[in-house]
């Protein structure tokens, strides 16, 4: 299996976002070990939507490690993910996983919906 090991990474996680990953994995035994996938499908309001799930390394996936935390990209997302910066908040309102991606055009309010 090939895991493609980038001198810059394609997406960056924060502290407070890695903190809160290795806590889900805590919470989570039949994630602990895997790596935090980031990806991108059609959908949402903008025409495309981010995604995020503790999965395998696959052929072909882009691997970077903040923190003591995993992050795989598959090579079609990292086209529209490059850059950007995935942070957390503990915010009553407005709190949860953001992504600030600089090649959205558009986002929407969600910040879960993107156009490229």
């Amino acid at each position: 299996m090939s895991t493609a090991v980038h001198t810059d990474p394609i997406v960056t996680l924060t502290e407070s976002a890695a903190n809160q990953i290795r806590s889900m994995q805590a919470d989570q035994p039949e994630n602990q070990g895997k790596p935090l996938r980031i990806y991108v499908e059609e959908g949402g309001c903008s025409g495309l939507q981010y995604g995020m799930t503790f999965d395998e390394r696959r052929d072909g996936d882009v691997s970077h490690e903040f923190f003591g935390v995993g992050v795989i990209v598959d090579s079609m997302s990292a086209e529209f993910v490059k850059g950007a910066v995935v942070d957390f908040s503990d915010a009553l309102t407005g709190g949860g996983f953001k992504i600030s991606n600089p090649k959205a055009k558009t986002s929407c309010g969600c910040g879960k919906s993107f156009e490229a």
